[in-house]
């Protein structure tokens, strides 16, 4: 929340002193333009990132895996012909820990991993321990067969609320969205994959694609969309380096 103050003339001081000292005292923090203070609060609540705000045509690639071992073969297959050295895996650790020559694949091909959880399941219904719990073990078994701790996460199904996104900040976590969802997993058809993206891209994208056995048709689309993309001109980079480069976009967890 964030107050707004207009303060002028002598009889207002008096009055602006003590609202300041009692903004400063229950942690508000106080900034003054000219005769105009605007109050802001010190601390916000964690917030799922779904784009950057960026002058760069730069996109991020995503891929969600949670079961199977038939199609992540061939998208990595794809992304190697053509060239592409960053993408984003967000890996179920349960799949991550019956395949682990597929991680060991997706690292070796020094692509960015992050957490997709444990339990395939909508964590907002969890209780606070149940959510630290499946947060901690996807993290415990992710950190053993990468050889590195994640510090992205994509909960399940896109689900979660204010208690997962507190929760997930504390133990180290961003929780990353998309603003471009391929719908692959509905397997529309390839031409529609293809247009769904390449019409709805746009700088500091995050974009969704799954590499499960259930999406049949993203290898085939995966392609042309990474041809279309570069013939506008954009640049394939991690989620993490969206983040680090630019502004990011946030919406608000009601």
């Amino acid at each position: 929340m964030s107050f707004f103050w207009v303060l002028s003339g002598k009889r207002l001081k008096k009055i602006a002193l003590i609202v300041i000292a009692f903004l400063f005292a229950t942690g508000i923090y106080y900034a003054e333009n000219n005769d105009i203070q605007v109050f802001y609060p010190l601390s916000k609540d964690p917030s799922a990132i779904y784009s950057v705000k960026t002058d760069k045509k730069q996109v991020a690639l995503t891929f969600d895996i949670s079961w199977g071992e038939e199609r992540t073969g061939p998208i990595l297959d794809v992304l190697q012909q053509k060239g592409l050295k960053k993408a984003t895996f967000f890996l179920s650790s349960p799949w991550a820990e019956t395949h682990p020559d597929l991680v060991k694949r997706i690292v070796d091909m020094k692509y960015e991993i992050g957490s997709h959880g444990h339990r395939h399941d909508n964590y907002s219904s969890y209780t606070e321990e149940q959510i630290r719990t499946q947060i901690q073990k996807a993290d415990t078994i992710l950190t053993k067969l990468t050889g590195k701790k994640p510090n992205l996460i994509r909960f399940p199904n896109g689900d979660f609320d204010k208690r997962v996104l507190r929760i997930s900040d504390q133990m180290g976590y961003k929780t990353i969205q998309w603003d471009t969802d391929s719908l692959d997993w509905k397997n529309p058809g390839v031409d529609k994959i293809i247009k769904r993206v390449t019409s709805k891209v746009h700088p500091g994208d995050i974009i969704l694609m799954h590499a499960s056995d259930s999406c049949r048709q993203t290898h085939e689309a995966l392609p042309v969309i990474i041809d279309q993309l570069r013939a506008q001109g954009y640049e394939f980079v991690t989620v993490s380096d969206l983040i680090a480069g630019s502004n990011v976009k946030m919406d608000p967890v009601e």
